[in-house]
């Protein structure tokens, strides 16, 4: 079900999608390990993070959030579609994950996926998977964990608004900490409750679900 959705999804994007429709892969060279991402002395991801700055000639550390948001995006979207569409979770362990840039900002497979069921497991793949990596970006680029966190909290909220309906405040709470209590609910959406820091640009709007964009809460009398 899970993959079937993602290839919609695919063909509707004209084949612009960050993760393999089929999740699966047989890598070539144009694939590279995620865990060379956290390879010290960082070589890849500072490349990757200083490409992202360059290209919307940001700071290092916007750079690197916005990288993050993209990477976080993509590796998130199949757990919470498959959270959402049966309950069947895909999990793709660090050791079998590749990635490789493409026009949806990077492209994520593996080579082997397990399957499981639960906010649980979810949890549990978030700090196998993305925990390192956000603990080195933030390290590195200087930008603080709670907003990288925030694009992820994001990435479970968006595809369950945007592509299958779930309810994902209830997901979030599941899962607990990073994530939970970095988004709320809006009439028409949801609202982040850390930037991604896409606002910090000159010339640019700000997302549909900015911090910035928030309602102010009245304090009570």
């Amino acid at each position: 079900m899970l993959t079937e959705a993602l290839q919609r999804m695919a063909d509707g994007r004209g084949g612009v999608i960050g993760v393999e429709p089929g999740l699966v892969i047989e890598p070539d060279e144009s694939w590279t390990p995620v865990t060379e991402l956290v390879r010290e002395p960082y070589t890849l991801l500072d490349g990757l993070i200083g490409e992202t700055a360059g290209r919307w000639n940001a700071p290092r550390h916007v750079g690197a959030a916005l990288f993050w948001k993209t990477f976080s995006y993509w590796h998130t979207l199949p757990m919470a579609l498959g959270w959402a569409l049966d309950g069947q979770v895909p999990i793709m362990r660090p050791a079998d994950t590749y990635f490789k840039v493409s026009e949806a900002g990077v492209t994520i497979a593996a080579t082997r996926v397990s399957w499981a069921s639960g906010a649980r497991a979810i949890g549990d793949a978030l700090a196998e998977a993305q925990r390192p990596l956000v603990e080195a970006i933030s390290t590195r680029a200087k930008v603080g964990e709670r907003t990288l966190w925030g694009s992820t909290a994001e990435a479970f909220a968006h595809p369950l608004t945007a592509i299958v309906p779930g309810d994902y405040m209830r997901l979030l709470k599941e899962i607990g900490r990073p994530v939970d209590g970095l988004v709320e609910p809006a009439d028409d959406g949801y609202f982040r409750r850390t930037c991604c820091l896409w606002i910090t640009l000159p010339d640019v709007e700000p997302c549909g679900s900015c911090c910035v964009l928030r309602p102010q809460r009245r304090p009570a009398a």
